[in-house]
């Protein structure tokens, strides 16, 4: 059996420039699957194009830091920052905040649950999680998406760990990939939360492409591509988009890579397919279990509001 890949664009709805390289890419046949924020600029935008695109996978892109939250500020206290009404800026000083125990998981879980439900009362039926700048490496973040991707019945989360094939590969700046090693000590953590263990969410054998995130330009991508086993269930995480007037407005160390990614994507991915042992590309709705709940009457999909199993 051939190995099996979802290309997920992250930030849908960020800005309408971003959301027209989603939507040109899955139409190329190069994306398969992208992670929309609840409270994106562009949020309208992103709907409308994930409805005229039904193949695209959509999930949830779990916002924590360095933007606004879904929730009641007042009822989230522990998620924000100075001023009192948006997330902390710095993610380093959301990771400190973690590590000392002054955030909430309570507030972590009812400020997920707002923005997933955001977009299931858009009609948007959420096929996993996934977070911005990887917050759910940290297992008290993991714990709270982990119990509130039970509670809506989401079939799946990020698995939030590169590959060592991936990290061998030496892509990104070498501080990046020491983080991200550093980073992986986390991984049997994770990989032992109940619902991961027992798969009762799904996730992938590893996501690619985080090493190389800023860095990901057509070599390194069709490095990457050809580097994937001939076994395993793996997601590649992307950033394309276009680089204009509306993502100057927005606070992004991604500018014009977002055009870099767009284009080695475009021309990449459908190279790929075109080789023998191209692994098939899928994205997190085609996982097993999100099968098997379907066929059993089980997942209730677009839903509106919380879908308890």
């Amino acid at each position: 059996m051939a190995s099996r890949l979802i290309i997920n664009a992250d930030d849908f709805g960020l800005t309408p420039g971003v959301n027209r390289a989603i939507a040109e890419l899955h139409q190329a046949k190069a994306l398969t699957s992208a992670t929309l924020m609840a409270t994106g600029a562009a949020f309208e935008d992103a709907i409308a194009i994930a409805h005229a695109n039904p193949a695209l996978g959509v999930g949830c892109h779990i916002v924590l830091t360095d933007g606004t939250p879904a929730s009641p500020p007042q009822s989230i206290p522990t998620l924000l920052g100075p001023d009192g009404k948006n997330f902390r800026p710095s993610l380093v000083d959301f990771i400190q905040a973690l590590l000392r125990g002054k955030v909430s998981e309570e507030d972590i879980q009812r400020e997920a649950l707002a923005q997933i439900q955001k977009l299931q009362r858009a009609g948007i039926c959420v096929t996993h999680l996934d977070t911005h700048k990887h917050t759910h490496l940290f297992p008290a973040v993991t714990r709270s998406l982990l119990r509130i991707a039970e509670r809506c019945s989401i079939p799946a989360i990020r698995y939030p760990f590169e590959q060592s094939w991936s990290l061998a590969l030496d892509h990104g700046n070498r501080i990046r990939r020491l983080q991200v090693q550093l980073l992986s000590r986390l991984k049997t953590c994770f990989e032992h939360q109940p619902q991961i263990r027992d798969a009762h969410v799904l996730t992938t054998d590893g996501t690619i492409g985080i090493s190389a995130t800023g860095n990901l330009y057509s070599k390194t991508l069709h490095e990457i591509l050809h580097a994937i086993p001939a076994e395993g269930t793996f997601e590649l995480c992307c950033h394309p988009g276009y680089n204009d007037s509306d993502l100057d407005r927005i606070t992004t160390r991604l500018r014009a890579h977002r055009d870099i990614e767009r284009n080695a994507l475009l021309t990449e991915v459908p190279a790929l397919a075109l080789h023998p042992n191209a692994p098939q590309l899928i994205n997190y709705g085609d996982l097993a279990a999100h099968r098997s709940r379907r066929s059993t009457g089980q997942f209730v999909p677009d839903a509106g509001h919380e879908t308890v199993l």
